[in-house]
């Protein structure tokens, strides 16, 4: 079996190629993509190819995190020579042929892969969607409130940079009596606005009504991967000065009431889902599972629960799912075999 990683140098890719090793997926062969500046260097004693017809053919697996793109450009090309891709960008989420998976909660999805393409969630939904799907079995979901605290790792690699670059000159302002000077003394360019000891409450681009690109996956993404086509979403996302691991709080709304012990239960119940009372980014960066805390009964409604995940944006956020995915594939016969696609 021969499986390609395209944006293999990037943030997103170098976790891809480490764990599949780590997992020990059943590969004979793994080839990393990258741009065409990247092409020739070594990337863990493999030769990094480029992005062209005549290297892309005789893959069973392409698992691409390289942007929006380049996925829309090669994906179908690598799906044409008979590889079964797993797409990390947003590219194809939203389209009715792609299946959108969390490997936890909507594994059936991969049985209709029609365009030989299975789509990664948004980093973000997917943390929610492991105590969502784990809640909606035991209640019945109807509606989420989720605002979030997304850590700069979200932007990739620069994002990190772009942080970590500001804290030295914005510590050095006056950070209680002149906060707009101490804010002006970086220029943010991945960023919305300086994210040294601050929090910005915008990221993506612009979309209907005032919310961003990135609230509206929250709602959409959601409605596809728990198959609740009216689910109501009330999303907002915020940039955190963190370097990985997003946080949400959630209040659900359910069609059934729900108690704190019925829903802890629940919880404790689901795959790769960790209870922990108090879920912070830094103590969950570099960890597989997904932490939910906080566990409450709303103050006003017993039909609704208020609840606080953590998940590593880049492992079960981005990489690690995209990997679970290609064990599925393999696990279900359906690698190497594009008969029934």
């Amino acid at each position: 079996m021969r499986v390609a990683v395209v944006g293999a140098t990037g943030a997103v890719g170098t976790l891809l190629l480490a764990l599949l090793e780590r997992r020990g997926f059943p590969a004979d062969e793994i080839v990393p993509f990258a741009s065409a500046r990247s092409a020739g260097r070594q990337l863990g004693g493999r030769t990094v190819q480029p992005l062209r017809d005549d290297t892309i053919g005789g893959f069973d697996v392409a698992l691409f995190s390289a942007g929006g793109g380049t996925s829309r450009e090669w994906a179908p090309r690598f799906a044409a020579a008979g590889a079964l891709v797993v797409d990390n960008s947003s590219a194809w989420r939203m389209d009715p042929e792609v299946p959108l998976v969390v490997s936890e909660v909507n594994p059936d999805a991969l049985d209709h892969i029609g365009k030989g393409i299975v789509a990664n969630p948004n980093c973000t939904t997917m943390a929610v969607m492991l105590p969502a799907k784990a809640l909606h079995d035991a209640f019945g979901l109807r509606a989420m409130v989720c605002t979030s605290f997304q850590a700069a790792g979200g932007a990739g690699q620069k994002g990190m940079d772009e942080l970590a670059g500001q804290v030295d000159t914005v510590r050095a302002g006056d950070l209680v009596n002149d906060g707009a000077a101490a804010a002006a003394s970086v220029t943010p360019k991945v960023h919305a606005k300086a994210l040294a000891f601050n929090v910005i409450p915008w990221l993506g681009g612009e979309a209907a009504g005032g919310y961003s690109d990135e609230e509206m996956k929250l709602l959409n993404e959601s409605r596809k991967i728990l198959s609740i086509p009216d689910l109501a979403v009330a999303p907002t996302c915020v940039r955190v000065p963190v370097m990985v691991g997003h946080a949400i709080e959630v209040r659900a709304t359910f069609a059934r009431p729900v108690g704190a012990a019925a829903a802890r239960e629940a919880l404790e119940g689901f795959p790769n889902l960790v209870v922990d009372e108090v879920p912070t980014p830094l103590e969950w960066a570099g960890r597989d599972e997904v932490a939910v805390g906080r566990v409450r009964e709303d103050l006003q409604d017993d039909h609704a629960l208020n609840f606080f995940v953590v998940g590593d944006n880049l492992l079960k956020g981005a990489a690690l799912n995209t990997v679970q995915i290609a064990e599925l594939l393999h696990e279900r016969g359906l690698v190497g075999d594009r008969a029934g696609v």
